[in-house]
């Protein structure tokens, strides 16, 4: 007995010690330091050099660029500093980022919207483009060498040449060019398209003209100063798109309106690969109907309706088409009509050829297609939703091939020769890997970068992914302890909340997905707890569409689901849960607040929705269709209908000009709480949008959570 005290006691003093060892997480390093201090080695900047078997990357500062054949004993060596570069450039670059090879002997670098071109084997360059002061939103074309960019609500497009040429010159604001339409819905991220010659170029309009004008307030003026923005709220006039194409030959612009009504989406361009021909999606504005239109690039002129989808939920195509052989017309489309978004293999006609994939997981992006254009390479979740794995299916057959074989989050490059693979990941257990492989057997060429555990020297608890089930939906759920987790004892909970679409908080990726001032709250005495509920993403349509006309319902069963198994495990302090989350998850917090009072005492809910009718048309109307079309569903959903029933301690939070979920939707919560005679708490961070970053992101995570662990006592 007394050789067992001892081993006890020797396997006490060992833990306190190893624990005491350890370096103390502080929250300003969890915060600023989760993709610096600690962030996992990896291979920054990394590019396969085009026509060459080399490949390129950075120093961790981008101060160095390395070159390096693929054979795993092809030394790595310096191939330029950037002093050398500004040197021979006779410039002033800090770094390489944005670099971008053109050829096997030449990049292209960007610093602000100056555009230089440097030859390595003649080390030498030159300044190719001067944009000046205001253009934005630049892109360049490699092979012309001509480069486009918006200044203001126009747009202008300089050749390598020297011309400047003027595109669109517009006087009235109301109408802009060039820039990304509908709020960024619909896979859209820009409003600047060359063709694949570089002899048209194709741009998004938008006349705003009966879109409201949102006010926000510049305090850093004296006196403050009203910023006026286009939001254009549900149910009321939206944007009315169209689509030009310019023709550098003629200096001639054609238009391309909507077929259906004036304020319909145009979505998902791309020209065809002989330029001739442009695809562009319509959905009509209740979001339940998509054609995807085949017109005439050189006059506009509509020339037929490809596809066709409807479904009386929503139609939401984000993939532009893909042209997978340069030299076909045929071209691959990814829909969700059957349930999970698959690849499907089509002519200019409209013919299906063949349905490529028909996974009953989804598939998230096209990744390439290979030299041949037999075959295309796509990621997808694979049976396990928190993954992002890489398949390669072949288009004559549809016959698939993993690629990634390790399970995590993956990002695949191909080489210009289709000979390797460069593979990039991270999982649950791995911070980060890169390796190359061959691309024809799949075997290891290389190991570039294997990082060690940044946080190993850190007192850091686990995290633990698992499923839950709720009334037959299986929800994947995430649970962090602290490092000195002891199961006889009881603790309490913070549950972080997104629970909206388009997001996933779980991954199998380093962390898991969570943020590192998530596991510094653990070391604080929490578990901290997330439910990935119905609606959220990378889960199929049956499992996102659940949440149409009804937002936050379904959604906050899931999250109850989640709180009532916390509840069953015996180191649960059943009366100490808090709830976190922001934009939808700051709807869902103060939701879940409100609509059920008292299982939760702290809630802390930043820049959320309150009322699904101060929110923008694209996004809005597609989950609840107009406000006079579900009254009961935005009478539902509403906070203020529920402010009467709040029980506990609920911080709100807001940045003064988010133009995301603009500042009216607190305003009117919290005056309707004064209206009640409830006292809640509210603060504001000035001058900050939708999220609060920087520095000052500090002060908001020792705001949330300063508030939560003094009043869940």
């Amino acid at each position: 007995m007394k050789n067992v005290i001892l081993l006890f006691l020797g396997s006490v003093f060992f833990t306190f010690t190893t624990l005491s060892q350890k370096k103390e997480l502080t929250l300003k390093d969890a915060v600023l330091g989760q993709n610096r201090i600690f962030g996992p080695d990896r291979m920054y900047g990394f590019q396969w050099v085009p026509g060459s078997g080399r490949y390129t990357y950075y120093s961790r500062n981008y101060q160095t660029m390395y070159s390096s054949l693929v054979g795993a004993k092809s030394p790595v060596t310096e191939m330029l500093s950037i002093e050398k570069l500004n040197k021979d450039l006779g410039c002033q670059l800090s770094s390489f980022f944005g670099l971008e090879w053109q050829n096997d002997k030449s990049f292209l670098i960007i610093d602000g919207t100056d555009y230089y071109l440097y030859n390595v084997t003649e080390s030498k360059g030159q300044k190719i483009h001067q944009l000046g002061e205001g253009a934005e939103n630049a892109l360049y074309h490699s092979a012309s060498g001509n480069v486009v960019f918006t200044r203001g609500n126009n747009v202008y497009l300089n050749t390598k040449d020297g011309l400047k040429l003027i595109v669109t010159d517009n006087a009235d604001k109301n109408l802009v060019s060039g820039q990304s339409i509908a709020r960024n819905e619909f896979g859209i991220s820009g409003g600047l398209f060359w063709s694949n010659k570089g002899l048209k170029l194709a741009f998004y309009q938008k006349d705003e003209s009966e879109v409201h004008d949102y006010p926000l307030l510049d305090i850093n003026q004296t006196p403050g100063a009203l910023m006026s923005i286009k939001y254009p709220m549900a149910g009321q006039k939206s944007e009315k798109p169209k689509v030009g194409i310019y023709d550098l030959s003629t200096k001639q612009t054609v238009f391309i309106s909507p077929r259906g009504s004036a304020d319909s989406y145009l979505t998902n361009f791309t020209f065809t690969p002989d330029d001739q021909f442009v695809l562009i999606a319509e959905v009509n504005r209740e979001q339940n109907r998509m054609w995807l239109n085949l017109y005439d690039s050189n006059t506009g002129a509509f020339i037929r309706t490809i596809l066709e989808e409807k479904n009386e939920k929503w139609v939401e195509p984000e993939h532009p088409a893909f042209f997978v052989d340069p030299k076909s017309s045929n071209f691959v489309w990814v829909s969700e009509k059957d349930g999970y978004n698959n690849l499907y293999y089509y002519t200019l006609d409209g013919k299906l050829i063949r349905q490529l994939t028909s996974n009953t997981f989804p598939a998230k992006e096209i990744v390439n297609a290979s030299k041949d254009g037999k075959s295309v390479y796509y990621s997808a979740t694979g049976p396990d939703a928190t993954n992002t794995l890489v398949y390669k299916v072949t288009v004559a057959n549809g016959k698939q091939q993993l690629i990634t074989c390790e399970s995590g989050t993956h990002e695949l490059l191909i080489s210009s020769d289709d000979a390797y693979y460069y593979d990039a990941f991270s999982s649950h257990n791995v911070p980060h890997k890169a390796l190359i492989l061959d691309a024809k057997t799949l075997k290891l060429m290389k190991t570039l970068i294997e990082s060690e555990d940044k946080l190993k020297d850190y007192q850091i608890g686990s995290s633990e992914i698992a499923t839950l089930d709720n009334k037959g939906t299986k929800l994947y759920t995430r649970l962090i302890k602290p490092s000195n987790f002891d199961p006889s004892k009881k603790y309490p909970v913070m549950v972080y909340v997104y629970g909206g679409p388009h997001a996933q908080m779980i991954t199998n990726s380093w962390l898991d997905g969570a943020n590192l001032w998530m596991y510094w709250m653990a070391e604080q005495g929490y578990l901290v707890y997330t439910v990935d509920g119905r609606g959220s993403a990378h889960r199929g349509f049956a499992f996102e569409s659940q949440i149409h006309r009804q937002l936050g319902t379904l959604e906050m069963d899931d999250q109850l689901a989640g709180v009532k198994f916390l509840k069953s495990l015996p180191y649960v302090d059943s009366n100490r849960l808090a709830i976190h989350g922001w934009s939808f998850g700051g709807f869902m917090t103060t939701s879940l607040m409100l609509r059920h009072p008292g299982v939760f005492q702290v809630g802390v809910a930043g820049g959320p929705v309150t009322d699904w009718k101060y929110y923008e048309i694209m996004y809005g109307e597609r989950y609840m269709d107009r406000p006079e079309e579900n009254l009961k569903g935005y009478e539902q959903a509403s906070l203020m209908t529920h402010a009467g029933n709040l029980k506990g301690d609920l911080l709100l939070i807001h940045g003064t000009i988010d133009d995301v979920v603009v500042m009216q939707h607190n305003y009117a919560l919290v005056k309707k709480f004064v209206d009640l005679g409830i006292q809640m708490d509210f603060f504001p961070y000035p001058m900050h949008k939708h999220n609060v970053l920087g520095k000052d992101r500090v002060h908001l995570m020792q705001k949330v959570l300063d508030y939560i662990i003094e009043n869940n006592n």
